[in-house]
């Protein structure tokens, strides 16, 4: 086992005793990217040179005895958190070549705690989409089978962290987009609370739904993660001013005693693969076995989240891309005879179809004629799903199903059935609506070994609490511990 095979909590653990070198573990990586990746398409971007000079950095830190947890350990970030000095693209043309001036907010966050940047990974293009087929360069490739899919938007992020091309990544979730990856490549995905984590420098798809959070190789991982980037930032003003509690110290002790809700609507969906319901249903009984008790939960709006969710997001995506003009910044297309030509011909140019598909949505659904009858609506619904889960979790502790209903499909599979791929995300998408806080984390494998992941659900600021239950159903398994064989 080579050192890129290392956890987060290992590797510091290793580099602060000094058995190995930030240089010596972030050189293994770099020469597993250059291993594995042309085969799997996880990265857009790569920066050896600058990894290695953050590395150096790091073992300077180290050796005056100022190593926080994640300083020296190589880190890849989504595509679309802004990084001085290295191109973002969102894996969109409009924006290839586009190098911000400043860093996101979770970017300063994990340089400043010594982490090093081995690369910027693919995603669907501006995070639409759940296949990673939609980025404007590649399709990325699942670790587990090369035939498949990775999940999306943050499947570059997922893949990347699933082949050991880096100890732990940084996604976004917008309605499943961390955590369906994750599910996809058997690794763990947390999508935090709305306002836990600063969005500032995170180019937005809809606003009210994004949210950034960590990809990594075990719960643990996760909340050492978590805990670097989370907390309150005057620079986004939907960044909400909580104190950021131990993370880490919420995965001690048993969850007996604990309740878990299982929302009947959830295990009453059509279409659901069978061996994911066994997995998952396998998965509740350790739980179990474990000391937690189970209560069965309502979400009567669940059935409209869908149809809200893909109203609200286009409807916001449609606000947010209309700054891609071809004037300030980004592609340019000035062949045309008037400024409005220009405007359509750099927009036509710069986005790929998914993109606008969603804009054309979001506009209509905004129209004049149409705003009160379709995002005014969905807003309201929104409001009653919020209202569902709170009663739920006036009755339980967390909440628990499955994370996508069938494992990875293959790729090409679902490109030209828009609506086909858009019910897929029927799991993942509600707690979006209602800003609360879900983490995926491996619970099986079906029989051509495809990874299955369980999704646990917990209420606003309820990381502690998701943690906790993850953390445990991790250690009395092993799927965690498995790897791709590449």
């Amino acid at each position: 086992m080579g050192l890129d095979t290392l956890t987060i909590a290992r590797a510091a653990e290793m580099l602060k005793s000094g058995q190995i070198t930030s240089v010596e573990l972030t050189k293994a990586v770099l020469e597993r990217i250059e291993a594995v990746e042309g085969r799997v398409k996880a990265f857009v971007t790569l920066c050896p040179d600058l990894a290695l000079k953050m590395a150096h950095e790091a073992d300077k830190k180290i050796a005056k005895g100022e190593a926080g947890p994640l300083t020296g350990i190589p880190i890849a970030v989504k595509d679309l958190f802004c990084t001085r000095g290295l191109p973002t693209t969102c894996s969109s043309k409009i924006l290839e070549g586009f190098v911000p001036p400043y860093d996101a907010h979770v970017i300063e966050k994990i340089v400043e705690a010594g982490a090093v940047i081995v690369g910027k990974t693919n995603m669907d293009e501006f995070a639409m989409g759940s296949t990673t087929e939609h980025s404007a360069f590649f399709p990325t490739k699942n670790p587990w089978d090369l035939s498949r899919i990775p999940g999306g938007s943050s499947g570059g992020s997922a893949a990347a962290v699933a082949a050991d091309m880096c100890l732990a990544a940084l996604g976004t979730d917008t309605g499943g987009s961390i955590r369906q990856p994750a599910s996809h490549c058997s690794v763990v995905g947390l999508k935090p609370t709305y306002g836990r984590v600063s969005r500032y420098g995170m180019v937005a798809f809809a606003s009210s739904l994004d949210q950034a959070g960590p990809l990594t190789k075990t719960v643990e991982d996760a909340a050492i993660l978590l805990q670097v980037i989370a907390g309150h930032d005057k620079r986004d003003s939907t960044c909400i001013n909580e104190p950021v509690p131990d993370y880490s110290a919420a995965l001690a002790g048993d969850i007996k005693g604990l309740t878990i809700g299982l929302p009947k609507e959830f295990f009453a969906v059509d279409g659901v693969d069978p061996e994911v319901a066994l997995a998952v249903e396998n998965a509740i009984e350790t739980l179990r076995s474990m000391g937690a008790k189970t209560v069965e939960v309502e979400l009567p709006r669940l059935r409209h989240a869908i149809a809200a969710y893909y109203i609200i997001a286009p409807a916001e995506a449609s606000s947010n891309l209309a700054r891609y003009d071809g004037v300030r910044y980004g592609l340019s297309v000035r062949d045309g005879s008037s400024l409005l030509e220009m405007f359509c011909n750099s927009r036509s140019a710069g986005f790929g179809p998914e993109v606008q598909r969603r804009i054309l949505i979001g506009t209509y659904a905004l129209s004049a004629g149409y705003y009160d009858a379709y995002f005014g609506k969905a807003g309201q619904v929104r409001t009653l799903l919020v209202q569902d889960f709170a009663r739920a979790f006036s009755k339980c502790d967390v909440l628990a199903s499955p994370v996508a209903p069938t494992p990875a499909f293959a790729l090409n599979e679902k490109v030209d059935n828009p609506l086909t791929m858009y019910l897929a995300d029927i799991f993942t998408i509600a707690a979006n609506l209602a800003g609360i806080c879900g983490i995926s984390v491996p619970c099986g494998f079906g029989k051509g070994g495809l990874p299955i992941g369980l999704q646990i659900m917990g209420s606003h600021f309820g990381e502690p609490s998701i943690l906790k239950v993850a953390h445990a159903f991790e250690r009395n398994t092993d799927f965690a511990a498995k790897r791709p064989d590449l």
